[in-house]
């Protein structure tokens, strides 16, 4: 038997209408019309940086869930067949860029219905099992408030050997020099007198939630202050209290470490008398910061906020933000007079009666400082021993 010759090409016919199928499901997948999803803030969410996967991430965080932005963005495309874009994936570029980007943000949170559309998503994390850092490494700017609380100026002004609003005299210990008057908070006039504004360097003194401060050797007297924080969402120069709102982003938590002095001196500055700032407020990781930021459209009580500090879980610290001397739009209104704000800026707004120098208690190695503020969340700072200095290279 002679095995029959099969003609080439033969099959070419049937193949024509099986790839003619698959191109026009191809194409009938392209032409599904997107599923409407509405790009307005509809469903609350906040943002955070942290590390999940050996990879770091931006999130919205969901309740106690948190979802990669870029990986939900691209879900999100599949899904409800929206156009494509891109995400910054770096929190300071989100912000800068957030004009644009919030509208598909809007969209993911919508979509996902916030924590509940979270399960099962690959992308998607429980918040308490990821490594949270700060939300921005590093802003351009990290400007503080002093005494900007009526009653912990009045407390740190009564305190017993108190040192002023900030830090001890370079002279050594005793009430700080310089005037600081602490009677004279009563007489404010925010519209005429100006605030006490110092600056922390961000890249020398952030450091993540839930990181150690590690208290320098010698140094006895290291303090709590829980503070809210201002982002800022766009640049800023010369901005009145009335417009000072529209150049904010949203708003987190830093913890101003303060060194009241105590233990082992410092030099002598003996030019100026009085307060040594950069010995009481700059010192190294004296600022963490986190865990998440607040986008303004989320918080519109940003003014009249609950705040507590625990120490040990016991209260040292419980205000308002409505309590504030110079308000938000004060604040803005006299530092951009002075100096531009970028985004990603930092304003850290002051902090509330009941710091350890008022009380004459301070932190030991051990302790754990817990801020929280109404509609933000918690931010954990635990006190660790301190370190050497660092190693030089030969």
């Amino acid at each position: 038997m002679v095995a029959s010759q099969q003609r080439p090409g033969s099959d070419w016919p049937r193949a024509i209408p099986a790839a003619a199928t698959i191109l026009l499901f191809a194409a009938s997948l392209d032409a599904q019309p997107a599923i409407r999803v509405s790009d307005k803030p509809e469903t609350p969410f906040k943002l955070a940086t942290f590390e999940a996967d050996g990879k770091l991430q931006v999130g919205l965080v969901f309740g106690s869930r948190v979802v990669d932005i870029a990986r939900a963005n691209a879900y999100l495309v599949r899904k409800a067949h929206v156009a494509a874009m891109t995400l910054p994936t770096e929190m300071r570029a989100l912000i800068e860029q957030y004009e644009t980007a919030s509208r598909r943000l809007y969209q993911i949170a919508n979509y996902l219905k916030g924590e509940g559309g979270t399960a099962g998503l690959p992308f998607a994390y429980d918040f308490d099992k990821v490594s949270v850092k700060a939300p921005i490494k590093y802003p351009w700017n990290l400007l503080n408030l002093a005494a900007n609380y009526k009653a912990h100026a009045e407390g740190m002004g009564a305190a017993r050997g108190g040192d002023g609003p900030a830090a001890p005299s370079a002279r050594g210990g005793g009430r700080a020099g310089g005037g600081f008057n602490a009677a004279a908070a009563a007489d404010i006039d925010p519209d005429r007198d100006g605030p006490i504004v110092f600056a922390k360097s961000p890249r020398s003194c952030i450091i993540d939630p839930g990181e150690a401060y590690l208290i320098p050797p010698g140094r006895t007297r290291i303090d709590w202050e829980g503070e809210l924080a201002i982002v800022m969402g766009k640049p800023a120069y010369m901005v009145g209290k009335e417009d000072a709102h529209r150049a904010v982003f949203g708003y987190s938590i830093l913890y101003d470490v303060s060194d009241r002095g105590g233990g082992k001196p410092r030099r002598v500055v003996s030019m100026f008398p009085g307060t040594n700032w950069f010995d009481g407020k700059s010192i190294d990781r004296g600022a963490p910061f986190g865990p998440v930021i607040v986008p303004k459209e989320f918080l519109p009580n940003f003014n009249n906020l609950h705040l507590v500090t625990r120490i040990n879980g016991i209260v040292k610290q419980d205000g308002r933000t409505s309590e504030l001397i110079w308000d938000e739009g004060h604040m803005i209104q006299y530092i951009t007079s002075i100096m531009s704000l970028y985004p990603g800026d930092l304003i850290s707004t002051g902090t509330p009666a009941g710091t350890g120098a008022e009380r004459n208690e301070f932190l030991k190695p051990g302790d754990v400082v817990e801020i929280e503020i109404e509609g933000i969340g918690t931010l954990r700072t635990p006190m660790d021993v301190g370190r050497g200095p660092a190693p030089t290279s030969k």
